[in-house]
């Protein structure tokens, strides 16, 4: 097997093995959404939040995009979407739940 494969996999699923990322990227499959949204729907501090946001951000997971004093996040890695909407289909979780 392709190491360097091994060792990129690897590392999205170390990136998506902490619940709150994981949940950051759940929200986001559909929809892009700004930093105050993202914390009032995960019930936890703005700096909580943007930690989480730019380490999915520096492994290229997600992007964002600047709408005047907003900056709003996205899904832009396309396996992760996949691996994720997957994982919402072979659990049968709702992901809308809280």
């Amino acid at each position: 097997m392709d190491k360097k494969w091994l060792e990129t996999y690897a590392e999205k699923f170390k990136i998506l093995g902490h619940p709150v990322r994981l949940q950051i990227v759940i929200g986001l499959l559909n929809n892009e959404c700004n930093v105050s949204k993202i914390c009032e729907g995960l019930n936890i501090p703005q700096a909580t939040t943007s930690q989480h946001l730019i380490a999915l951000k520096n492994k290229g997971i997600l992007d964002c995009k600047r709408e005047g004093t907003t900056v709003c996040y996205y899904v832009v890695d396309e396996d992760v979407k996949a691996i994720v909407e997957k994982l919402i289909e072979t659990t049968g979780i709702d992901p809308t739940c809280k």
